[in-house]
This record gives structure tokens, sequence and C-alpha cells, in this order.
């Protein structure tokens, strides 16, 4: 099977700092809900935004859905990502002022293919059905501005963002930090059932405990990353 990510003598260290990351060879097949653990400090946020291609390696490969991100400009990572990937952030990034249904739309903002993409009432109906499908009241909230909104549903909207656009990868960057453990665990399922319906891989991190019913996968980033915690910078 393809992979969706392919890493190869991913060596990445901060300028002046010591190494953040070591890891010789990981890959993650299409299609594949994985979970990455780690504690805090031990660069799973750093290790998402080089495979988002945000950030780029001191030394190896990251290939995403067949492309080595290397090859590409800064510009080119950009769209790519845009094309490609879809992000959540740990903070979310939503606009408060903007509605609940034009924060989402906002995520096919950058992306070269939405002119391919539905619009108008049809691209409506894709949004709605996100909504609903991660648990959300499509009607009720529909033109809500996002800074009036409860964490939670704060972030079933950043989700939706995210698929949109119908990305290969979905990066979850510790989507459920805010949320208690009943919370989180509703939230994670239902994520996955959106994307394994959709055929999206995923990658979530999180320093906390894993849940191994609700991914096809649980990694340790410890396992993997050749630099000791302690030597972590990052």
């Amino acid at each position: 099977m393809t992979a969706s990510v392919r890493l190869e003598q991913l060596r990445f260290a901060y300028p002046g700092h010591a190494p953040v990351l070591d890891i010789e060879h990981f890959e993650v097949p299409r299609g594949q809900q994985l979970l990455l653990r780690g504690g805090s400090g031990t660069g799973k946020s750093t290790l998402l935004a080089l495979m988002a291609g945000v950030l780029q390696p001191t030394h190896g490969r990251v290939e995403v859905v067949g492309q080595d991100l290397a090859a590409l400009s800064s510009a080119g990572r950009d769209r790519f990502r845009a094309d490609h990937c879809g992000v959540i952030f740990q903070q979310f990034n939503l606009l408060p002022f903007l509605s609940v249904r034009d924060n989402i739309a906002l995520g096919l903002a950058f992306n070269s293919r939405r002119r391919q993409m539905p619009r108008g009432a049809a691209l409506d109906a894709r949004i709605h059905g996100l909504l609903d499908a991660l648990g959300l009241d499509a009607r009720a909230l529909w033109s809500r501005a996002a800074g009036r909104l409860s964490v939670g549903q704060q972030q079933r909207v950043a989700a939706a963002r995210a698929l949109v656009g119908q990305p290969q990868l979905l990066l979850a960057d510790e989507p459920t930090s805010a949320l208690d453990t009943a919370s989180a665990t509703a939230f994670l399922r239902v994520l996955g059932d959106t994307c394994r319906g959709n055929g999206i891989s995923s990658i979530v991190v999180s320093h906390g405990p894993a849940l191994p019913p609700l991914f096809d996968a649980v990694q340790d980033l410890a396992e993997l990353n050749h630099v000791r915690p302690m030597q972590v910078a990052a």
C-alpha cells in the first residue's frame, strides 16, 4: 500500500539549538488513522510541522502522498498543503467575527482546486453534511460567529474547515487538549469515522493516554526518535 507519509533519515534542529528529531524511517499507509503519542516537549508539533511543509528538515526526506516536499519551493509547499492536507491547529485558529459557515468555507480559500469544488448551494450542502457528521446542529449554528461558540463547538468547526477541501491527509495537533476525557473520546470517534468515510488518512498527535479502539494504529514518538527526551529543545 502506498504511504500517505514517508520519512527517511529525518533530522531536525532549530538554529542554535540541540537536535529535536532523529528518525531513521517511518511511514503511514494511506487510509490509516494514526495516533502519535509523546510527552510535552518531545517534538510532536515539530514533526507535524515538517509533515505539513511548514518547516524543512535539517537532513533527510519528507514525502507526503508521493511528493518529496524538499523538491518544492516555499510557495509550492504552501500550495501543496492547501491542496492535499487539512490541518487542525491546537488553538483552532478560527476567525471569531466570521460565521461558522464562512470559517469553514475559508478551508477552500487557498486550494488551487477550488474552481472544481462545489459552490453556492452545493458547497453549503457539503458544509451542512460535515457539521452533521461532526455532531453539530448546522441549522442552529450556521450564522453564529465563531467567537460565540463553546470550545467543543469551535473544535468541531475547525475540523470541518480542515476537511471541507477533501484532503488526502489530515494533521491534527493536540485537537482535544481543552476537552475532558469523555468529550475527547466522542470527538475522536466522530473524526475517525468521518476520515474513514471519505478515504482520508489522519495523524493525530497527543500527549494524552492512547485510545486504541479509535485508531488503526498508535505510535509512541519515543520509539521512533533517537533524540532522548532530555535532549529535546522544542
